[in-house]
């Protein structure tokens, strides 16, 4: 699922910072560029934890933006699908049954069962 978000960017004194009115967050960066990519990667954290929590992720505009002067607003794009994909890699234990025969010949090869299927599960 992709979506756009609109995150507020301040100059400070030490850099940048970066509100994110949709999920009440904020984060900081050392320039406009590393803020934005702060941005994303909080929004995508955020959401893969709303997600795990069993809550939904809100929408892009749920929040109405408010800024002054000397505040910089930008959408910042977030793919959660990939997002999770890139930092949730852990490993999980499942269980599958195969031929004897099977088993024993890919034993000889020093075939990896798990690498086998996780290649052809990604395919």
């Amino acid at each position: 699922m992709k979506e756009a978000y609109p995150v507020v960017i301040t100059k400070e004194n030490d850099g940048y910072f970066a509100s994110i009115p949709d999920f009440n967050i904020d984060t900081q960066g050392t320039s406009v560029v590393n803020a934005i990519a702060m941005a994303r990667d909080a929004i995508g954290l955020m959401g893969i934890d709303l997600e795990d929590d069993g809550k939904e992720i809100p929408k892009p505009n749920s929040v109405k933006v408010q800024v002054g002067e000397n505040y910089t607003v930008t959408l910042v794009d977030v793919d959660f699908t990939q997002y999770y994909r890139k930092v949730d890699n852990r490993a999980v234990k499942k269980n599958c049954t195969i031929s004897y025969w099977l088993n024993v010949e890919a034993e000889k090869s020093g075939i990896n069962f798990s690498k086998v299927l996780q290649e052809a599960l990604m395919q």
